[in-house]
């Protein structure tokens, strides 16, 4: 696949220019790049998705033009976009089949097809089963799983271990090497360097819109794919000083939350939960995804009302108070899925800038929307967090992801909450982004800011946090010493192989 003087404009901003890419055959090819580095528009225009204004896309020698996502499909190209595109009250059959019934059908002849291809990719498919009752990495390989049905020979995969412990990472590594081993080709995006490193056969770096060069995994480091990406090092969430002090911000006492699942049976989600986070504390809670954390944030945050249980922010019992009195009380909010639950996609930024916050200064005087003083702060945000955007008039969804998250976090930290709720707070977001707001994070936690950590990124959980514990099926499981815990033996404890307290193990690194 050769992709020759890529070019795409969109009002304001040229998303990509002459980019050139070459993808062999039978290869892991990694995309790297800062946010709003053009990575996506690129991939989309690859996907047939979008069309670019200049430019040629060859595939095994033959010049081709893609109209809609069905060109490209019907060349072998299939993509796993980083919010995954399923239909959680679908099985996991019905996922793959629809859009494509006229393929196999919907009945046995498409159940065999489902099953050989989960077999000889190692996918471990279960046809009945409904989506929303899978964890992230079994969403994952239904997406992949989805693709290849599809006939796909080429899969484009946008930040695939966004969400995945370093265990599911292995499974996921694992998954693409027989892939590759079948002479299938891979196009990987990913901000994790070290994982592009350990996976990679190729890679090709695009900075402000255009390739600015290809690096060789078996002769390059971490810290040069960094230069090379942003112009600067590889940061650490490194954080050794405390500041913990022994007033409590946040108290969670023995709290309990039910849910009813598909098939009406109500069951435990959260289960004698209780601790504490201090002024200036961050509590890291490790776990692999959909073991309670969600519905953990969610019930602090008012989202969810909890079935027995006390939550007290400061001296005020919150346990049944609404989001909006929790919002005034000074808790912020990174939430997880930033298109569900952090901004309103086709709303300018000035408006995004102001949601949960209405009736906070700058946004409000006197009781009314202070429009002027709104947009001067959005630019604020803007400059100050490197927010890429041409105006904050344009709507979030132009943003790339890690832009919008960039916007999400200058917003919740620009009212000095004294409670932070950070769900995976660098998710998806470039090197140099990543280092500014651990920094931003750090900063405020010295000035007595309590947090709440919620993070896939065991780097991230371990460098930032003064406590850390481990949630598994809705309980509790284990502490462990941010100082001396391992991301392999956390990673453990995840998967349920630990409990109590976690211990250093020295010869674990020696081995």
């Amino acid at each position: 696949m050769e992709l020759h003087g890529i070019t795409k404009r969109f009002p304001g901003v040229v998303a990509n220019y002459d980019i050139a890419l070459t993808v062999r055959k039978g290869t892991v090819h990694a995309l790297v790049g800062e946010n709003g580095a053009g990575k996506s528009t690129l991939m989309k225009i690859l996907y047939g998705m979008q069309k670019p204004d200049e430019g040629t896309i060859t595939i095994d020698g033959t010049t081709v033009t893609f109209s809609s996502p069905a060109d490209a499909i019907a060349r072998g190209i299939g993509m796993v976009h980083q919010h995954f595109m399923l239909a959680d009250n679908l099985t996991v059959m019905e996922n793959i089949v629809l859009g494509g019934e006229k393929l196999y059908g919907i009945g046995p002849k498409a159940r065999k097809k489902i099953m050989e291809i989960s077999d000889a990719y190692h996918l471990n498919a279960r046809p009945d089963v409904l989506v929303e009752e899978l964890g992230v990495a079994d969403r994952q390989r239904v997406e992949i799983l989805k693709v290849l049905y599809r006939g796909a020979h080429t899969l484009i995969l946008d930040e695939p271990t966004a969400v995945l412990v370093p265990q599911e990472v292995d499974a996921l590594f694992d998954n693409l090497r027989e892939l590759k081993s079948e002479g299938l080709t891979v196009i990987f995006i990913s901000h994790k360097l070290r994982e592009v490193l350990s996976v990679a056969d190729e890679i090709t770096v695009i900075r402000r819109g255009t390739t600015v060069g290809t690096a060789d995994p078996a002769h390059t480091t971490t810290k040069q794919l960094a230069e090379l990406m942003v112009g600067s090092e590889l940061p650490s969430p490194e954080t050794r000083d405390s500041t913990v002090t022994d007033v409590p911000m946040l108290r969670v006492e023995d709290l309990h939350l039910n849910a009813v699942d598909s098939d009406g049976v109500v069951r435990e989600v959260l289960a004698a939960i209780s601790f504490t986070i201090h002024k200036g504390e961050i509590l890291g809670i490790a776990g692999v995804e959909g073991n309670g954390q969600a519905e953990l944030v969610e019930a602090v945050m008012g989202m969810r009302d909890p079935d027995g249980g006390v939550i007290t922010l400061d001296t005020t019992d919150i346990s049944h108070a609404p989001t909006r009195k929790r919002r005034e009380s000074g808790v912020g909010y990174i939430p997880e899925d930033r298109h569900r639950h952090g901004l309103l996609l086709e709303a300018p930024l000035w408006e995004n800038r102001i949601l949960g916050h209405v009736t906070e200064r700058p946004n409000s005087k006197h009781g009314f929307l202070d429009l002027k003083a709104a947009r001067k702060d959005t630019e604020r945000i803007v400059r100050e967090y490197d927010v890429r955007t041409p105006g904050i008039d344009v709507t979030a969804a132009s943003l790339s992801g890690g832009n919008q998250q960039k916007l999400i976090v200058g917003r919740e930290m620009s009212h000095t909450p004294k409670l932070l709720i950070a769900a995976h707070p660098t998710r998806g977001v470039d090197v140099g982004a990543q280092a500014q707001i651990w920094d931003q994070i750090r900063e405020a936690r010295r000035n007595g800011l309590a947090v709440l950590l919620i993070s896939a990124d065991l780097d991230e959980l371990i460098g930032l946090s003064d406590t850390l514990r481990v949630m598994y099926r809705g309980r509790l499981v284990a502490d462990a010493d941010p100082a001396t815990i391992t991301p392999e033996q956390l990673g453990s404890a995840m998967t349920g192989a630990a409990s109590g307290r976690l211990e250093h193990a020295p010869e674990d690194e020696a081995r």
